[in-house]
């Protein structure tokens, strides 16, 4: 089989739940030290970070999955994303996991769990005897409220 630079994906933890986003989809991993707030944010953008020279906008994914927020605490990490042409900071429980996924395993997540057109979930894969939630970062960061205008 051949290696895909694709098949390599970036684990966390958002609530108890394993995610994946594709490495190309991340720049970096940071902690996460200080939150500005600012006015008028939407409600699941908690505010703004300076990371690595940046203002990065700070989406909390807690929020953005309808789930309570959490304090912020020595596991919380800091994803920072490029989508449509902007950086977008993702804050997530933990983020500790590079992996690489078979595409074969990467499964259709199927109607009764989500809504195809307002979906940020690509798949469900299957590794050994876990389930992680594959995201697509360009649906997550512009559906319903967009982050990122399309």
């Amino acid at each position: 089989m051949t290696y895909q630079r694709s098949d390599q994906y970036i684990l966390f933890t958002v609530a108890g739940t394993t995610y994946a986003l594709p490495s190309s989809d991340i720049a970096h991993v940071d902690l996460v030290e200080t939150i500005t707030r600012v006015p008028n944010a939407l409600a699941f953008v908690d505010g703004v970070v300076f990371s690595r020279g940046q203002i990065v906008p700070a989406v909390n994914m807690r929020a953005r999955f309808g789930f309570e927020r959490a304090p912020i605490d020595v596991r919380t990490r800091f994803l920072v994303t490029h989508a449509g042409g902007r950086t977008v900071g993702l804050l997530v429980d933990s983020c500790r996991e590079f992996l690489r996924i078979e595409p074969s395993s990467i499964h259709p997540p199927g109607e009764a769990v989500v809504n195809a057109h307002q979906s940020s979930i690509s798949g469900i894969a299957t590794v050994g005897d876990r389930m992680i939630v594959v995201l697509s970062l360009d649906r997550l960061l512009v559906s319903t409220d967009p982050i990122v205008a399309a």
